[in-house]
């Protein structure tokens, strides 16, 4: 255990500061709202020195990699969240509607409460800062809990958070799988995990206890389908850029390439001359090419390559002390091969052996039906599928017939750092998201709000209240819309037991109390004053 993490009695306590904080309604102003942000955007901004050296430390991260993964999209949801949170919590009218407008109701999005964060160790600002955008645009409080494979970047956020931030409203939890089981043991409002599949087992169970609603996003086996007829050296060098930045640790990665056959030759090719490109001096004496993030992670990536039965024709070599994992090309890798194993007691982010280091495997098919049906039939719904391709009705194929969190033809990883798109994945790969609005609504609820005035007793409702009578009916359907046109291929049914038609009169009366009730809902309150 390391010095630095937070004693495990402590965490009942900051979890009841941050409620408390939450509680005293401090949230509800926009303006405070706002400030936190910007302060969140200004305590990287600030560090940025320090924290590129945390990043070269702990993940062995060029500078630009650090600019580009973490600080680029955290200063992009920073200015979406200050620049719309006001726009965001404004009340919402529901849709017009004659027999109800006169209530008023509305919608607004309400802060759910605490919520918990657990980010996982490859892009450690990203994930945790553009989460705690979305909770503080929100109103909410939160606790974040990070990885306990970036002790470097953790201290710093454990020294700055409080300096930049309310430091009850938002609180850092240091430790391992202690600390994060203690806290998994309190009520939260909310609680959004980013990482494998085995851990969001056991989170989404913990949570199911309190009745806690939980955004999972974990990663997956990211497929690629190659069009024959696609620019080849583009190719080759989006997805070994795509494979190789950060180590290959991107939940978005591109994990397997399923290429046809009469092209694999001509693509390996050009693999190799980016290789050479992108790496002149070798890999291991590059400045350009991070660390895996720890000895037992990168153990565990030779362990794959040590059991391949495919053909490594670049890379290949590991060095376990010194977490250096070459970028790799294994060629011929067949569906049962080490490196696409589904569920191998080694596994760490996903149920479906998610490498998560810069290996790249290249799977031979025929043509874009073999490649659809190997990814259909491992149904692992990742998130991002990509296709190479000039041909839209190619293109168009590959999406329509998988499904993942993102499509891209033509490029691999930045899905997430599109402003206004969403992040999230679907099925094995996660559910919700984060990022922009759609982690505001993540951390908010729709509460639907009316006032319903004295005088509707009078002119429309005075049927709700027993004794009921059979033409208090006719109110009924005046209310809820009819049924769209019955469709043609459905028997029609036995004659109704009486004639429930809404009469002229009635429709006429209903026009007149809906008049009615926008004067009365206007002047009410004005002839109460007088009276």
């Amino acid at each position: 255990m390391s010095d630095q993490y937070t004693p495990l009695d402590e965490i009942p306590k900051i979890h009841e500061t941050a409620r408390r904080a939450f509680n005293s309604g401090r949230t509800k102003s926009i303006p405070f709202r706002k400030q936190q942000i910007a302060r969140m955007g200004y305590m990287i901004k600030d560090n940025e020195a320090r924290f590129k050296e945390a990043l070269r430390i702990d993940l062995g991260r060029h500078d630009l990699e650090t600019e580009f993964f973490d600080f680029g999209p955290v200063y992009k949801e920073v200015r979406i969240a200050y620049d719309n949170v006001e726009k965001w919590t404004k009340p919402v009218n529901v849709e017009f509607n004659l027999s109800w407008f006169a209530m008023g109701p509305k919608m607004k999005a309400e802060p759910k409460g605490v919520v918990l964060i657990v980010p996982a160790f490859n892009l450690p600002l990203f994930l945790s800062m553009i989460p705690l955008a979305g909770v503080l645009a929100a109103g909410c409080a939160a606790v974040i809990k990070p990885s306990e494979a970036n002790p470097t970047v953790n201290k710093l956020l454990a020294e700055l958070v409080p300096k930049y931030l309310d430091p009850e409203l938002v609180q850092v939890v240091q430790g391992a799988v202690a600390e994060t089981t203690k806290a998994l043991e309190l009520r939260w409002n909310h609680i959004i995990y980013i990482g494998g599949g085995q851990v969001a087992r056991i989170i989404a169970a913990a949570a199911a206890k309190h009745l806690t609603p939980v955004t999972l996003e974990l990663g997956g086996k990211n497929p690629v389908v190659v069009d024959p007829n696609v620019d080849l050296k583009m190719t080759a060098r989006r997805l070994l850029w795509g494979r190789a930045i950060n180590a290959g640790q991107v939940c978005t990665a591109p994990e397997y390439v399923l290429v046809p056959r009469k092209i694999q030759d001509a693509l390996i090719a050009e693999f190799q001359e980016a290789y050479t490109t992108f790496y002149p001096d070798g890999p291991e004496n590059s400045d350009s090419l991070s660390r895996i993030v720890s000895q037992k992670h990168a153990a565990r990536i030779k362990g794959l390559l040590d059991n391949t039965k495919g053909e490594i024709i670049l890379g290949g070599k590991v060095d376990v002390e010194k977490r250096y994992v070459a970028p790799t090309i294994v060629n011929n890798v067949s569906a049962d091969d080490s490196l696409m194993s589904e569920c191998v007691s080694s596994c760490y982010l996903s149920s479906y052996g998610e490498v998560f280091g810069p290996v790249l495997s290249l799977v031979p098919v025929e043509d874009v039906d073999e490649a659809l049906e190997f990814i259909r039939t491992r149904e692992e719904h990742s998130l991002a599928v990509y296709v190479f391709t000039a041909d839209k009705k190619f293109r168009d194929k590959v999406w329509e017939n998988t499904k993942s969190g993102a499509a891209l033809a033509n490029e691999t990883i930045i899905s997430p750092g599109i402003p206004g798109a969403p992040v999230g994945g679907v099925g094995a790969s996660g559910y919700g998201y984060y990022a922009g609005k759609w982690a505001f609504e993540q951390f908010t609820h729709w509460r639907v709000m009316l006032d319903n005035p004295g005088w509707i007793d009078s002119l429309a409702m005075a049927w709700r209240y027993p004794p009921y009578k059979p033409g208090h009916r006719a109110w009924i359907d005046m209310i809820y819309p009819a049924l769209p046109a019955r469709p043609k291929d459905l028997p029609a049914p036995a004659p109704p037991a009486q004639n429930r038609h809404v009469s002229l009169n009635l429709w006429i009366a209903l026009f007149v109390v809906g008049a009615s009730s926008a004067v009365l809902t206007r002047y009410w309150p004005l002839l109460q004053l007088k009276a």
